[in-house]
C-alpha cells in the first residue's frame, strides 16, 4: 500500500463485528474498506452460540437464511451437576425461541461473500492511530511503514483495540477464568440430539452444543493458571490441558475432547470492561468510534458476545445511513454528520451494553470466587436485577 493513501471509510479487524458492520454499511449504499491483519478469514474460536436476538440481526444483515442452513436448532437445556461423592444430578432448563450455533467459519464466510470485492484487504495490520494535525483526521500507521488517512474509522480490533485506547476506553479488565473451545466431528453421527448439555464439577463447566447431526462445539471454562500463556501457544497442549481439567467427567465428554480438530482449538482468558469505564465514556472521538468487543467486551457466560456485537453492526449503519443520506456538502460539513450519527449509535447501545456488561460480570465474579459469602451475594443480585434468564435474548435491535 502506498504511503499517505485516503479512505472514506476504515474498518479495522475483519472478525465477525468487522464483517458485520462492513455488510451493515454496504446494505445500505456505503462502501468501506476491511483491514484485517490475518492473511485469511480467522474462525478463532471454532463457533459461537446466535441466540434469538442474534438471528434477528443477522436477518437484518441478510444472512440468517443460509446460516439456519448450516446450524440445527437446539430444543432443551440440561444442566448436569457432579460431585466425588453423590450421583449425578440432571436439571432440565428451557432455551429461547431460536436457539443454534453457527461454525465461525461458516459465519464469516457469509458475510464475506456479500461485500463487494475488495473491501477486505487482509495482511494488513494497523500498529497506531493518530490525529493528523492538518485535517484533524485519523492517520493509520500500518505495519509495513505505510500510512493511511481516513476519515472515519471504526475500531472492530477486539479486547486489545487501539482505537478503543483512543476514543478513551481502559485497557480490559481479566477474569480469573478461561475458556477453551473446540469442535469435534463426528462422521457417522453423534448422540447429544438436540440438547444444550452444561456439565459442572467444582470450578469446571463443560458445555456441548450439536452444531449439526455430524458437528459438535464444545466449551470449558475453568480458573486460568500461570501456564496457560504457554499452553494457548499450542494445539496439542490445549488438548491435553483440556482432558486434564476433566477428571471425574462423563467418559463420552472426555473422548469428545480427544477426538476434537485441533486446528479448532482455542485457550484464552477472558475479559471485561470495568461497568464504570463503560458509564462515563462517549465511546466516540472526532470521527472514530468502537464496536464488538473492542467496545464491549464481556465473558462468553451469556453467549451474546457475538450477537451483541453483530447488533453493534446494524445499529451502527442504520444511524450512518440516517446522516449520509442528509448531506450537502454546501451547508455542513460530513465529518459532523458522521459524529452526530456516532453520538446517536452510541445512545441506542449503551443501555444495552450496560445491562449486559453487569450480567456477565456478575456471574464471571461468582465463577472466580471462592468465598461461600460473596457467592450467595451475587447470587442474590442476579436475583433480584435478572429475574427473566430470556431477557437478553428478546432484545431487537431494529431494522436496517
Amino acid at each position: 500500500m502506498e504511503s499517505g493513501v485516503e479512505m472514506e471509510i476504515v474498518i479495522i479487524g475483519g472478525g465477525i463485528c468487522g464483517l458485520a458492520t462492513a455488510l451493515a454499511l454496504h446494505r445500505k449504499g456505503i462502501r468501506s474498506l476491511v483491514l484485517e491483519k490475518s492473511e485469511t478469514l480467522r474462525p478463532t474460536g471454532a463457533a459461537l452460540i446466535v441466540l434469538t436476538n442474534g438471528w434477528c440481526a443477522l436477518d437484518q444483515l441478510g444472512v440468517g437464511t443460509t446460516l439456519r442452513r448450516t446450524a440445527i436448532q437446539i430444543e432443551r437445556g440440561k444442566l448436569v451437576l457432579l460431585s466425588e461423592n453423590d450421583e449425578p444430578k440432571e436439571i432440565p432448563f428451557g432455551v429461547c425461541e431460536e436457539f443454534r450455533c453457527v461454525r465461525r467459519r461458516d459465519l464469516l464466510e457469509a458475510m464475506a461473500d456479500c461485500l463487494p470485492v475488495g473491501t477486505i484487504r487482509f495482511g494488513c495490520q494497523v500498529v497506531s492511530v493518530e490525529i493528523d494535525s492538518k485535517t484533524l483526521n485519523p492517520l493509520l500507521q500500518l505495519s509495513d511503514g505505510s500510512t493511511l488517512h481516513a476519515k472515519v474509522v471504526i475500531g472492530c480490533d477486539g479486547v486489545n483495540s487501539i482505537v478503543a485506547n483512543m476514543v478513551g476506553l481502559k485497557s480490559t479488565k481479566r477474569f480469573s477464568t478461561c475458556a477453551t473451545r473446540g469442535l469435534t466431528n463426528y462422521p457417522n453421527g453423534h448422540e447429544f440430539g438436540r440438547d444444550f448439555v452444561m456439565i459442572s464439577k467444582d470450578k469446571v463447566q463443560v458445555g456441548i452444543i450439536a452444531v449439526n447431526d455430524q458437528l459438535v462445539y464444545w466449551f470449558i471454562t475453568r480458573l486460568w493458571t500461570s501456564r496457560d500463556s504457554k499452553v494457548s501457544r499450542d494445539s496439542t497442549l490445549i488438548r491435553q490441558s483440556a482432558m486434564e481439567s476433566m477428571k471425574g467427567f462423563p467418559i463420552d465428554a472426555i473422548e469428545m475432547i480427544s477426538k476434537c480438530e485441533l486446528n479448532s482449538l482455542h485457550l484464552a482468558d477472558l475479559r471485561y470492561r470495568p461497568l464504570w469505564d463503560l458509564v462515563l465514556s462517549n465511546f466516540r472521538k472526532g470521527t472514530m468510534t468502537v464496536a464488538g468487543d473492542a467496545m464491549h467486551a464481556t465473558g462468553p457466560f451469556l453467549a451474546q458476545g457475538g450477537s451483541a456485537s453483530i447488533e453493534d453492526a446494524v445499529v451502527l449503519g442504520r444511524c450512518l445511513a440516517q446522516k449520509i443520506m442528509k448531506i450537502d456538502k454546501n451547508v455542513v460539513r460530513v465529518e459532523t454528520l458522521v459524529k452526530e450519527a456516532f453520538d446517536n449509535y452510541v445512545k441506542e447501545r449503551k443501555m444495552r451494553i450496560l445491562w449486559l456488561s453487569l450480567h456477565t460480570y456478575l456471574i464471571g465474579k461468582k465463577l472466580d470466587t471462592k468465598s461461600f459469602i460473596v457467592n450467595s451475594i451475587i447470587i442474590s443480585i442476579m436475583a433480584i436485577l435478572f429475574k427473566d434468564p430470556d431477557v437478553h435474548c428478546r432484545y431487537d435491535c431494529g431494522e436496517l
